[in-house]
């Protein structure tokens, strides 16, 4: 990504102290487990230990260091059965979900040779888990469970991977900036959003920039090599109408040089964008490439959104960071022949999610409903398992996700330079799009390959949003 942010993630473990002088065997047990325990965190996040607690002055000292550290989730390991004062201290001040890793070393007891050391510290699951969930919901706190398995157990793996890819999107939001360009398309005003509620509720804040400004951007950008090497990767990338050469997109990979850099210094994750003046002199050179020079950021992570939507822009951040593609999208037709969706968009996309062809690029006299005209881009998603993510508002100003899961399907798709793609979801088109728009999304969203909503239930908890899920 060319901005980079890793998630940090509170790690601690919880035992009763009762047990250790009772039974002195289980010590050196609980500091393996815990060091395997550890070893399930991917190396994507920084770990911030909290250590085995085993009293409250320890779960105080686990806390200080989470708060101190601002982490975005806490995952606590349950050893064996501890009363939950082992765990309050250390999450009480902390507004983030504490997932709790409710497993077991052994996969069963060898019933007839269990004695009571073994089985506190090698069988002992579930026990304690209700307790801490109560207390959890006492103080008010989001929570999950996991329960299965140590070391062993994929499902317990992949739980862990997502809510460190959740505990990711947190990261994103509150480290990176978002970049206003101009302001939204005129009239749509599921578009429209108050920016201190944004930043107040999704931790996202708003840098404004002005179109006059983005024109110069690339002024100073003279180094050849490095605008050679990036005409290059413009060709790799796109399937260019007319037999591009370097000579072509030589422009056009001059700006994207200059967004790279800008998007760097800003420390820039999602770019909401839109230009409604005259296209004409170096406003209309930019206009006319913006689209592909988007898109070359996008592949590298940083959201951009045409039309000037903020929320999409988040949503379009979310998928790439958690599923590592993310399209923006809209309705674009029904066909109710074929009990289909026709969805997609006009305007710079996701490379990444462009595996059923190489994206192609053309130029075309007319944006429409837009000014001026230049270079459009189509990506092809693939054929398999799609998730769509819309972020939207209520009307005091609460955000909310919706979200479905869909197949996408072979056959004839739009070919006038737009991507889009044939949906199919479970329960009919038709009904697809009566459920979808009772649930008040904006008319965009994002789409992901694969199916995600798990993981998007996670990103919500850690946001503490309600999530409207539509189909899956």
């Amino acid at each position: 990504m060319l901005v980079n942010t890793r998630a940090k993630v509170g790690v601690f473990s919880i035992a009763l102290g009762a047990y250790l002088p009772q039974f002195p065997t289980l010590v050196p047990e609980f500091k393996n487990q815990y060091e395997a325990f550890k070893k399930m965190i991917p190396n994507t996040v920084d770990i911030v230990d909290g250590g085995i607690v085993t009293t409250k002055e320890a779960s105080q000292k686990a806390g200080d260091l989470f708060r101190a550290a601002d982490v975005d989730v806490i995952v606590l390991q349950l050893l064996t059965y501890a009363t939950s004062y082992n765990m309050l201290p250390a999450i009480r001040d902390i507004d983030v979900p504490v997932v709790l890793v409710n497993i077991q070393k052994l996969e069963a007891p060898d019933y007839t040779n269990t004695d009571t050391p073994k089985w506190l510290g090698e069988l002992y699951a579930c026990g304690a888990v209700g307790e801490m969930v109560a207390d959890l919901e006492r103080a008010g706190k989001r929570h999950a469970v996991i329960t299965g398995v140590a070391n062993q157990d994929p499902i317990v793996q992949k739980e862990i991977e997502d809510w460190c890819k959740a505990a990711q999107v947190r990261r994103r939001f509150r480290n990176t900036n978002l970049a206003q360009i101009g302001r939204p398309y005129p009239g749509m005003m599921d578009l429209y959003i108050d920016e201190t509620n944004l930043y107040h509720r999704m931790w996202v804040y708003t840098k404004q920039f002005d179109w006059e400004k983005m024109w110069a951007i690339a002024d100073n950008v003279t180094d050849k090599c490095l605008i050679q090497k990036k005409a290059e990767e413009i060709l790799d990338t796109f399937e260019i109408e007319g037999n591009a050469t370097v000579k072509t997109v030589w422009d056009m990979a001059k700006y994207v040089v200059a967004f790279e850099e800008w998007v760097k210094k800003e420390e820039i994750g999602f770019v909401a964008s839109h230009y409604d003046g005259f296209a004409k002199g170096i406003a209309g050179k930019l206009d006319s490439m913006l689209i592909p020079a988007f898109s070359m950021l996008i592949k590298q992570g940083t959201a951009c959104a045409v039309e000037g939507d903020i929320k999409v822009a988040m949503a379009m951040s979310i998928l790439k960071t958690i599923s590592g593609t993310g399209q923006l999208s809209e309705m674009y037709s029904i066909d109710f022949n074929e009990d289909i969706c026709i969805i997609g968009h006009s305007g710079s996309g996701d490379a990444d999610i462009s595996q059923a062809h190489k994206p192609t690029m053309k130029i075309v006299d007319v944006f429409h409903g837009k000014t001026g005209g230049g270079y459009l881009t189509q990506f092809y998603p693939p054929t398999g398992d799609i998730t769509y993510l819309a972020i939207t508002q209520d009307k005091d100003g609460n955000f909310k996700f919706v979200v479905a899961e869909g197949a996408n399907e072979d056959g004839d798709i739009f070919m006038f330079g737009d991507t889009n793609m044939r949906t199919r979801f479970s329960c009919g088109a038709r009904e697809f799009v009566n459920r979808w728009s009772e649930a008040g999304p904006t008319h965009h969203m994002a789409a992901a390959v694969g199916r995600h909503i798990d993981t998007i239930l996670k990103v919500a908890k850690i946001f503490n949003v309600p999530v409207d899920v539509v189909v899956r």
